[in-house]
């Protein structure tokens, strides 16, 4: 086993724990983008992140990185305390999705067809 902290599960035991341990952390629909920007940029103050996730407001983003800070899957950083400046980066834990998010970019590059923005919707 890898020497990396683990995160407790609801479902010990069941079979199908894994998957939906870790679907309950990039299932949610911003997660999944903060750690692919995060993992593509490195350490990212807020304001530089949520120019790279167009569609997020300040207050989505704000609270979808407490709860992957909260999660141990981002760390946050008081870089200055006047002007308060934060960074953002992922652990140790949140690197370790790598495999998981670049799956998701390859099979929904693989599989999803483009459409006209003006008439998509959220699958």
């Amino acid at each position: 086993m890898d020497d990396i902290e683990q995160l407790p599960a609801w479902c010990p035991g069941e079979g199908w724990c894994s998957i939906t341990a870790t679907a309950s952390l990039v299932g949610k629909k911003w997660h999944p983008v903060i750690i692919h920007r995060l993992l593509e940029h490195g350490e990212l103050g807020f304001n530089a992140l949520q120019s790279e996730i167009e569609g997020v407001s300040s207050k989505v983003l704000s609270e979808s990185l407490d709860d992957l800070e909260e999660k141990r899957i981002v760390s946050r950083d008081i870089v200055s305390e006047k002007p308060v400046r934060v960074e953002y980066a992922l652990t140790e834990l949140g690197q370790s999705l790598e495999p998981v998010v670049t799956s998701m970019v390859e099979w929904g590059d693989r599989h999803l067809e483009p459409v006209d923005e003006e008439t998509a919707s959220v699958v």
